[in-house]
């Protein structure tokens, strides 16, 4: 469910004159799944775009922890035909000539098709976001046709630019009106803290790869501890944090399978209740009432509560209970008995104390502002 949010979300794209959606990808070494996660939704976000089932027309991936011809085999591996490719993908290679040195010897290799090109300096982050727009603007034009960023690991980047220059490149592609989504990747192990409260901030879906199984202080054996941290390799737990937009926020969890047919996604066991309680923030008093308290609170009589049913309309005066008391109301003689009964409307007149008094003392002492 958590993984289909997502491919949803970045399928479906942007609203006009919205932000484009954005997902951070992270995990950390009890489980370093995280990557695996990151191709599951490159693939798909490829076969929607292929298949003209997205709001993108193309992709521009930005690869720097991999080699272009990486992500091409991953994608021909997927059912995606490499004669379709020119169409609709375009590789930012950042991982070959990071620093520009290749290029100034002349050895760089460039692929077929001109669908990866190099770029010379990834320091240069304005110059990043150019090359960027270039690519995806040579496939869907200067139109209103979209296409999508995807960057592989954001630790690599912070190798290269500092934090606030990274922040800035990912705060210029959501607001650019050609871009319908992006979603990126790092380790949360590599990185501060602020930086990845900074990434989670920007973000409208965060996407954490938790080990599915904990390990223990020290009471089972090294062997066991080991066995235990195998398992984590393969096994895990995406646990999905997203912004919507009336403002809340959605949880949602689902366990991951690394097996030989790719990555596989299972609900988990978590109920609605388990969930919503983990949200509720830890305070001094109970938020919620018991069934008593329920019950106490349905039997209360509210003041000015009509009865109906026929009778006669009683106002509760907050002195007794009208189900526990019986009691007889008594009408109000009004002394002035010869005002007409049937007329509902009111009259109130003034008479000064002196004629002393000024005329318009019985006006409005504001009502010559003007507001």
């Amino acid at each position: 469910m958590a993984a289909e949010w997502i491919c949803r979300a970045i399928r479906d794209g942007a609203l006009e004159g919205e932000h484009a959606p954005a997902l951070t990808i992270k995990d950390s070494m009890p489980s370093p799944l995280g990557f695996h996660v990151f191709t599951h939704f490159l693939s798909r976000q490829s076969t929607n775009i292929s298949a003209a089932k997205s709001q993108s027309r193309g992709l521009v991936l930005v690869a720097l922890s991999r080699s272009p011809s990486f992500y091409l085999d991953l994608l021909s591996n997927k059912g995606l035909h490499r004669a379709s490719f020119p169409q609709w993908i375009r590789i930012l290679d950042c991982y070959s000539d990071p620093l520009g040195w290749r290029k100034q010897c002349g050895s760089v290799a460039k692929l077929s098709d001109d669908i990866a090109s190099v770029c010379g300096n990834v320091k240069d982050l304005d110059g990043l976001f150019s090359e960027i727009i270039s690519l995806g603007r040579g496939f869907v034009g200067q139109g209103k046709d979209r296409f999508c960023v995807a960057i592989d690991s954001v630790n690599e980047m912070l190798r290269y630019a500092s934090l606030s220059s990274v922040s800035g490149l990912i705060s210029s592609l959501r607001c650019c009106d050609q871009i319908s989504s992006i979603f990126w990747f790092c380790h949360a192990d590599l990185c501060e803290e602020r930086v990845t409260s900074t990434l989670e901030y920007m973000s409208s879906m965060v996407a954490s790869i938790e080990p599915l199984i904990q390990f223990s202080n020290g009471q089972k054996s090294y062997s066991e501890n080991l066995s235990l941290r195998d398992q984590n390799f393969t096994k895990g737990k995406l646990h999905l944090r997203c912004k919507r937009r009336n403002g809340r926020v959605r949880v949602m969890f689902e366990e991951i399978h690394i097996g030989q047919s790719g990555i596989n996604f299972t609900s988990t066991s978590f109920e609605d209740g388990v969930i919503n309680q983990g949200l509720v923030p830890k305070v001094q008093f109970s938020l919620q009432l018991s069934e008593k308290e329920l019950k106490d609170r349905a039997n209360v009589v509210l003041p000015f509560e009509h009865q109906g049913n026929g009778k006669p309309v009683h106002i509760y005066d907050g002195r007794k209970s009208l189900r526990d008391s019986k009691y007889e109301v008594v009408p109000v003689q009004n002394e002035n008995s010869d005002i007409d009964k049937e007329s509902s409307k009111g009259e109130i007149i003034y008479f000064r104390d002196s004629e002393d008094e000024m005329p318009d003392s019985d006006e409005d002492p504001d009502d010559d502002l003007d507001i």
